[in-house]
C-alpha cells in the first residue's frame, strides 16, 4: 500500500511514551493472540472494545497513514493495522506495545 500522507507521528515523546504505555495495559488485560502481520485480537467486552476505539481514533489523528480496521470477528474483537511498506516498522512497534 502506497500512501500520499507523510509517515510521520505528530505526538511529543511524551504523548508517545503515554499512548504506548495504554496499549501494553490494554494488551496486559485483554489481548488474546498476535498474528504477527499486524492483525491483534482481542477480548470482545465493552470496556475493550472503548479502550480499542479510543486508541484507533486517537491513532487516526495522529499518525494518518496508518489504516487500522476494528471488527468483532469469531466472538473477539480484531485490530488490523496496516500501513505503507516504508511505515512497516512502525507497524511492527504498535504491535509490539500492546503484546
Amino acid at each position: 500500500m502506497k500512501s500520499d500522507r507523510p509517515i510521520a507521528c505528530s505526538l511529543s515523546a511524551t504523548d508517545l511514551s503515554a499512548r504506548l504505555a495504554d496499549m501494553n495495559r490494554l494488551g496486559r488485560d485483554a489481548l488474546l493472540s498476535v498474528d504477527g502481520a499486524g492483525t491483534l485480537r482481542f477480548r470482545a467486552d465493552t470496556e475493550t472494545k472503548a479502550r480499542l476505539v479510543a486508541i484507533v481514533a486517537a491513532e487516526a489523528e495522529c499518525c494518518p497513514f496508518l489504516d487500522m480496521d476494528l471488527r468483532e470477528e469469531d466472538g473477539a474483537l480484531v485490530l488490523e493495522i496496516r500501513a505503507p511498506q516504508e511505515a512497516e516498522p512502525v507497524v511492527a512497534d504498535l504491535v509490539s506495545a500492546f503484546e
